[in-house]
Protein backbone atom coordinates (compact mmCIF):
# COMPACT_ATOMS: atom_id res chain seq x y z
CA UNK A 1 0.00 0.00 0.00
CA UNK A 2 0.90 3.98 -0.78
CA UNK A 3 1.94 5.64 2.23
CA UNK A 4 0.04 9.60 2.61
CA UNK A 5 2.46 11.27 1.05
CA UNK A 6 2.63 9.28 -2.36
CA UNK A 7 -0.82 9.90 -2.54
CA UNK A 8 -1.37 13.58 -1.14
CA UNK A 9 1.24 15.18 -3.19
CA UNK A 10 -0.97 15.86 -6.64
CA UNK A 11 -3.49 17.70 -8.17
CA UNK A 12 -5.96 18.20 -4.86
CA UNK A 13 -3.13 19.49 -2.97
CA UNK A 14 -2.15 22.24 -5.59
CA UNK A 15 -5.91 23.50 -4.57
CA UNK A 16 -5.50 22.81 -1.09
CA UNK A 17 -2.44 24.99 0.04
CA UNK A 18 -2.77 27.40 -2.96
CA UNK A 19 -1.96 30.22 -0.52
CA UNK A 20 1.30 30.34 -0.09
CA UNK A 21 2.92 32.64 -2.92
CA UNK A 22 5.92 33.76 -4.36
CA UNK A 23 6.25 36.91 -2.72
CA UNK A 24 6.72 34.96 0.42
CA UNK A 25 9.06 32.63 -0.63
CA UNK A 26 11.40 35.53 -1.77
CA UNK A 27 11.45 37.42 1.29
CA UNK A 28 12.19 33.80 3.28
CA UNK A 29 14.84 33.47 0.99
CA UNK A 30 16.36 36.72 1.81
CA UNK A 31 16.76 36.22 5.70
CA UNK A 32 17.88 32.22 4.55
CA UNK A 33 20.86 34.17 2.76
CA UNK A 34 21.63 35.80 5.79
CA UNK A 35 21.96 33.05 7.66
CA UNK A 36 23.58 30.85 4.87
CA UNK A 37 26.32 33.53 4.66
CA UNK A 38 27.24 31.68 1.30
CA UNK A 39 29.46 33.39 -1.85
CA UNK A 40 27.55 33.96 -5.26
CA UNK A 41 27.33 30.83 -7.34
CA UNK A 42 27.39 28.26 -4.44
CA UNK A 43 25.34 25.16 -5.01
CA UNK A 44 22.41 24.48 -3.32
CA UNK A 45 19.74 21.62 -2.59
CA UNK A 46 16.16 22.19 -1.94
CA UNK A 47 15.26 19.05 -0.30
CA UNK A 48 11.64 18.45 -0.81
CA UNK A 49 11.30 21.53 -3.11
CA UNK A 50 7.43 21.41 -4.18
CA UNK A 51 6.50 23.56 -6.69
CA UNK A 52 9.92 25.54 -6.59
CA UNK A 53 9.00 28.62 -5.26
CA UNK A 54 12.17 28.47 -3.44
CA UNK A 55 14.22 26.81 -5.60
CA UNK A 56 13.59 29.29 -8.86
CA UNK A 57 14.11 32.55 -5.87
CA UNK A 58 17.85 31.01 -4.82
CA UNK A 59 17.95 30.69 -8.67
CA UNK A 60 17.06 34.60 -8.90
CA UNK A 61 19.60 35.79 -6.36
CA UNK A 62 22.34 34.20 -7.97
CA UNK A 63 22.79 30.65 -6.57
CA UNK A 64 23.08 26.80 -8.54
CA UNK A 65 20.05 25.35 -7.65
CA UNK A 66 18.77 21.42 -7.76
CA UNK A 67 15.59 20.71 -5.96
CA UNK A 68 14.06 17.02 -5.57
CA UNK A 69 10.76 16.17 -4.74
CA UNK A 70 8.44 12.97 -4.86
CA UNK A 71 5.93 14.02 -6.44
CA UNK A 72 5.66 14.08 -10.10
CA UNK A 73 2.51 16.26 -9.68
CA UNK A 74 4.29 19.55 -8.00
CA UNK A 75 7.40 18.59 -9.51
CA UNK A 76 5.80 19.55 -13.26
CA UNK A 77 4.20 22.82 -11.48
CA UNK A 78 7.93 23.79 -10.65
CA UNK A 79 9.45 23.16 -14.14
CA UNK A 80 6.52 25.25 -15.59
CA UNK A 81 7.53 28.21 -13.22
CA UNK A 82 11.15 27.95 -14.73
CA UNK A 83 10.66 29.18 -17.51
CA UNK A 84 14.52 30.05 -18.27
CA UNK A 85 15.33 26.45 -17.08
CA UNK A 86 17.63 27.64 -13.88
CA UNK A 87 16.91 24.90 -11.46
CA UNK A 88 17.75 21.45 -11.96
CA UNK A 89 14.95 19.29 -10.99
CA UNK A 90 14.75 15.56 -9.87
CA UNK A 91 12.40 12.90 -8.70
CA UNK A 92 13.61 11.52 -5.82
CA UNK A 93 12.50 9.47 -2.35
CA UNK A 94 14.67 11.91 0.26
CA UNK A 95 15.60 8.88 2.09
CA UNK A 96 18.11 7.52 -0.69
CA UNK A 97 18.36 10.90 -3.34
CA UNK A 98 20.54 9.88 -6.60
CA UNK A 99 22.83 12.69 -6.55
CA UNK A 100 26.36 12.88 -5.33
CA UNK A 101 27.13 15.39 -2.67
CA UNK A 102 29.28 18.64 -3.34
CA UNK A 103 26.24 21.19 -2.03
CA UNK A 104 27.30 24.48 -0.32
CA UNK A 105 23.70 23.84 1.55
CA UNK A 106 20.88 21.80 1.91
CA UNK A 107 17.55 23.46 3.18
CA UNK A 108 14.44 21.26 4.38
CA UNK A 109 11.47 23.71 4.42
CA UNK A 110 8.09 24.33 6.06
CA UNK A 111 8.13 20.67 7.78
CA UNK A 112 9.04 18.92 4.87
CA UNK A 113 10.37 16.02 7.68
CA UNK A 114 8.64 13.54 10.10
CA UNK A 115 6.46 11.80 6.97
CA UNK A 116 7.59 8.31 8.62
CA UNK A 117 6.41 6.20 11.40
CA UNK A 118 9.87 4.90 12.44
CA UNK A 119 12.53 7.49 13.65
CA UNK A 120 15.12 5.22 11.75
CA UNK A 121 13.65 6.49 8.28
CA UNK A 122 13.43 10.12 9.75
CA UNK A 123 17.33 9.64 10.34
CA UNK A 124 17.95 8.16 7.04
CA UNK A 125 17.20 11.87 5.90
CA UNK A 126 19.25 13.76 7.78
CA UNK A 127 22.02 11.61 7.01
CA UNK A 128 21.46 11.73 3.29
CA UNK A 129 21.28 15.89 4.47
CA UNK A 130 24.93 15.05 5.56
CA UNK A 131 25.81 12.81 2.59
CA UNK A 132 25.07 16.22 0.13
CA UNK A 133 27.35 18.46 1.74
CA UNK A 134 30.51 19.42 1.62
CA UNK A 135 32.56 19.35 4.63
CA UNK A 136 31.92 22.79 6.37
CA UNK A 137 28.44 22.94 4.21
CA UNK A 138 25.70 24.68 5.81
CA UNK A 139 21.92 23.30 6.14
CA UNK A 140 18.70 24.89 7.19
CA UNK A 141 15.77 22.51 8.50
CA UNK A 142 12.52 24.72 9.04
CA UNK A 143 10.12 22.25 11.14
CA UNK A 144 7.16 23.17 12.83
CA UNK A 145 7.26 23.74 17.18
CA UNK A 146 5.80 20.93 18.41
CA UNK A 147 4.83 22.67 21.86
CA UNK A 148 2.79 25.42 19.49
CA UNK A 149 0.77 23.48 17.79
CA UNK A 150 -0.24 21.30 20.63
CA UNK A 151 -1.39 24.49 22.01
CA UNK A 152 -2.73 25.84 19.11
CA UNK A 153 -4.06 23.11 17.33
CA UNK A 154 -7.60 23.95 15.21
CA UNK A 155 -9.54 20.92 14.95
CA UNK A 156 -11.78 21.77 12.18
CA UNK A 157 -11.68 24.40 9.58
CA UNK A 158 -13.86 24.82 6.13
CA UNK A 159 -13.63 27.05 3.23
CA UNK A 160 -13.77 27.29 -0.02
CA UNK A 161 -11.52 27.19 -3.26
CA UNK A 162 -11.85 26.66 -7.25
CA UNK A 163 -15.19 26.17 -6.50
CA UNK A 164 -15.09 22.80 -4.20
CA UNK A 165 -15.47 22.33 -0.37
CA UNK A 166 -12.47 21.89 1.83
CA UNK A 167 -13.45 20.82 5.12
CA UNK A 168 -9.79 19.46 7.29
CA UNK A 169 -9.91 17.94 10.78
CA UNK A 170 -6.64 17.52 13.07
CA UNK A 171 -5.97 15.82 15.74
CA UNK A 172 -3.01 14.36 17.82
CA UNK A 173 -2.49 10.77 18.40
CA UNK A 174 1.06 8.87 19.67
CA UNK A 175 3.16 11.80 19.01
CA UNK A 176 2.05 12.32 15.43
CA UNK A 177 -0.20 15.40 14.41
CA UNK A 178 -2.96 14.36 11.79
CA UNK A 179 -5.06 16.07 9.36
CA UNK A 180 -7.96 14.12 7.45
CA UNK A 181 -9.07 16.25 4.09
CA UNK A 182 -12.42 15.69 2.54
CA UNK A 183 -13.00 17.60 -0.93
CA UNK A 184 -15.98 17.68 -2.25
CA UNK A 185 -17.62 19.96 -5.42
CA UNK A 186 -20.18 22.73 -4.25
CA UNK A 187 -22.34 21.90 -7.23
CA UNK A 188 -22.38 18.46 -5.91
CA UNK A 189 -21.33 16.76 -9.13
CA UNK A 190 -18.46 14.72 -8.46
CA UNK A 191 -17.67 12.23 -5.47
CA UNK A 192 -15.84 13.65 -2.59
CA UNK A 193 -12.13 13.18 -2.20
CA UNK A 194 -10.17 11.94 1.07
CA UNK A 195 -6.81 12.40 1.91
CA UNK A 196 -4.44 12.29 5.22
CA UNK A 197 -1.48 13.80 6.25
CA UNK A 198 0.64 12.55 9.22
CA UNK A 199 3.52 14.20 11.01
CA UNK A 200 5.83 13.62 13.96
CA UNK A 201 5.90 15.89 16.42
CA UNK A 202 9.56 16.03 17.63
CA UNK A 203 10.71 18.57 20.03
CA UNK A 204 13.62 20.63 20.38
CA UNK A 205 15.47 18.36 22.24
CA UNK A 206 15.09 15.15 20.22
CA UNK A 207 15.59 16.92 17.10
CA UNK A 208 18.57 18.26 18.72
CA UNK A 209 20.26 14.97 19.50
CA UNK A 210 18.67 13.14 16.11
CA UNK A 211 20.79 15.84 14.17
CA UNK A 212 23.74 15.17 16.73
CA UNK A 213 23.89 11.29 15.74
CA UNK A 214 23.65 12.30 11.87
CA UNK A 215 26.90 13.90 12.28
CA UNK A 216 25.55 17.35 11.53
CA UNK A 217 26.25 20.22 14.39
CA UNK A 218 23.58 22.89 15.23
CA UNK A 219 24.51 27.03 15.07
CA UNK A 220 21.60 28.57 15.64
CA UNK A 221 17.85 27.29 16.19
CA UNK A 222 15.20 30.85 15.07
CA UNK A 223 11.61 30.81 15.53
CA UNK A 224 10.70 31.96 12.42
CA UNK A 225 11.25 34.60 9.36
CA UNK A 226 11.28 37.59 11.05
CA UNK A 227 14.29 40.07 11.82
CA UNK A 228 15.98 38.40 15.06
CA UNK A 229 13.26 36.28 15.77
CA UNK A 230 15.01 33.81 17.90
CA UNK A 231 13.13 30.53 18.79
CA UNK A 232 11.20 30.56 21.86
CA UNK A 233 9.64 27.21 22.99
CA UNK A 234 5.81 28.17 23.86
CA UNK A 235 5.79 30.72 21.27
CA UNK A 236 7.55 30.28 18.25
CA UNK A 237 5.35 29.08 15.47
CA UNK A 238 8.35 27.07 14.09
CA UNK A 239 11.52 25.91 14.70
CA UNK A 240 14.52 26.22 12.17
CA UNK A 241 17.62 24.60 12.76
CA UNK A 242 20.84 26.31 11.02
CA UNK A 243 23.81 24.57 11.09
CA UNK A 244 27.07 22.92 9.09
CA UNK A 245 28.47 19.80 8.51
CA UNK A 246 31.27 19.93 10.44
CA UNK A 247 34.58 19.70 8.74
CA UNK A 248 37.69 16.95 9.77
CA UNK A 249 39.56 19.55 12.02
CA UNK A 250 36.57 20.46 14.12
CA UNK A 251 35.36 15.99 15.05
Amino acid sequence: MKDWFEKSFGEDYLLVYQHRDAEGAVREVKKMISWLDLPPGARVLDLCCGTGRHSLALADAGYRVSGVDLSGVLLREAQKMDTRQRVEWHQADMRELPLEGHFDAVLNLFTSFGYFREDGEQMKVLKEIYRMLEPGGRFIIDFMNSPHVRAHLVPKSERTAGGERIVEERRIEEDFVKKDIAITPQDGEGKERCYHERVKLYTLKQLRQMLTDSGLAIDEVYGGYDEDESYQEQSSQRMIFVGHRPKLQEM
